[in-house]
């Protein structure tokens, strides 16, 4: 089995170890952490095995990381970081909870959680680096944009584009075929018309 290193050690890397585990397809060395302080501290069963400034040496060991770093109301950290492992080559996979639905039919790039029971419908479109979070509903046709955090049980219906780099807050549900526009942060249980 494959080795991947993570990278960020909070609560978004919790549910991540959780779908990963449950997928299989990757066998989780270790976690990487901002602050050096932390190393040697467990994540779930875990070590945080090295911070931030390791990433170098790390990459003559390992081919894989994901960034586990959660996102609410920036996108730039976890811009930084996917920047970072991308000139560093790391490999960055899609992870996909074997609880969800994704279509054949929908485009899914790298970098990408589709946590737990969420559904991703035919045609649509999710760049690098997103987070599909638990129960997120993905409705056909759909674009959401590289380093978006769609949350908890919001619904993107048909056709919407949600543009780079932005949040769309648990339980939100778009209207078909509008635009979100860039970094946009859209507040848990918001109707966007």
């Amino acid at each position: 089995m494959k080795e991947i290193i993570l990278i960020g050690g909070g609560g978004h890397c919790r549910s991540v170890i959780d779908v990963i585990e449950l997928e299989g397809k990757f066998k989780i060395a270790g976690i990487i952490e901002k602050d050096k302080n932390l190393i040697g501290q467990k994540v779930l069963n875990y070590e945080v095995i090295g911070s931030d400034e390791d990433l170098e040496k790390f990459r003559e060991k390992y081919e894989y990381a994901f960034i586990t770093v959660g996102q609410i109301k920036n996108s730039s950290p976890r811009i930084k970081i996917f920047e970072k492992l991308k000139k560093l080559k790391f490999k960055l996979p899609v992870i996909i909870s074997p609880l969800a639905y994704v279509s054949k039919y929908s485009k899914i790039e790298e970098g990408t959680i589709i946590m737990h029971h969420a559904l991703v419908n035919a045609n649509a479109k999710i760049g690098k680096n997103c987070i599909i979070n638990t129960k997120a509903l993905i409705e056909h046709d759909a674009v959401i944009e590289d380093f978006c955090h769609i949350s908890t049980g919001a619904i993107i219906n048909g056709g919407v584009i949600v543009k780079q780099g932005s949040f769309v807050g648990s339980n939100s549900v778009t209207k078909e075929y509008i635009e979100i526009p860039q970094n946009s942060f859209i507040k848990a249980g918001s109707l966007v018309k």
